[in-house]
């Protein structure tokens, strides 16, 4: 499956609001940063394609987070999404849930083709031990079919390696830098009243601001 070569952590303020159906605009900018980052400091682990936390043209608009930093970049992208989303009439109904028990080994998918006909993208069982699958779709200058392909090949588990192992980073980059706070925060349970709704708690959620994010690259070789 390949090693971690190269990964990298960075903590940054995010300023503009979330919008759904664009998040491109509110994190791409951060993600360009670490690429170019990446180009001037380890310039020989340029990626030959970059895996996407999120969807391509299996969107709305057509055009992802996957895409816009592909087109940003120049750079070969594939959108990998972890939930289904609602667009051009798709759905994650009953007829949806049916077509997911018919993949029964790794590598077995479905196209997921829209009222207008189109075919935004791809539902794959990624492995053999688990059923709930990716949603694969076009980023940036490649086929669907070659994505899908890359995106099981990189996969020892439901979520390929790539996004995998940037997810653990970021849990233990977040755990490195919170870890003292939580300790010095007093934890206030959740309590209902007959008046009231849940009143606020002070847990570890609250060290996070909202508008904060950890932007993280991995690379395998």
């Amino acid at each position: 499956m390949g090693i971690v070569v190269y990964s990298d952590c960075s903590h940054i303020q995010l300023t503009a609001p979330y919008i759904s159906g664009f998040l491109a605009f509110r994190e791409v900018s951060f993600l360009v940063d670490c690429i170019e980052k990446l180009k001037h400091e380890k310039p020989e682990y340029m990626p030959q394609v970059m895996f996407v936390d999120g969807n391509g043209m299996l969107h709305p608009r057509g055009f992802g987070v996957a895409c816009h930093l592909g087109v940003i970049t120049d750079m070969v992208t594939i959108g990998v999404a972890k939930k289904l989303l609602h667009v051009d009439g798709i759905e994650k109904d009953a007829s949806h849930a049916e077509m997911i028990k018919q993949l029964t080994k790794g590598g077995e998918s479905f196209p997921l083709s829209g009222s207008s006909g189109k075919i935004l993208g791809k539902v794959l069982r990624v492995c053999d031990e688990s059923s709930n699958p990716v949603y694969v779709s076009v980023g940036h200058k490649i086929s669907l079919e070659t994505a899908v392909d890359l995106v099981h090949r990189c996969s020892k588990h439901r979520i390929p390696e790539p996004i995998r192992q940037a997810d653990i980073r970021s849990r233990e980059f977040l755990r490195e830098k919170y870890e003292p706070k939580l300790r010095k925060q007093p934890r206030v349970k959740l309590k209902k009243t007959k008046d009231t709704s849940d009143t606020p708690s002070l847990d570890g959620r609250n060290c996070i601001d909202d508008d904060e994010l950890d932007c993280v690259i991995s690379l395998f070789e």
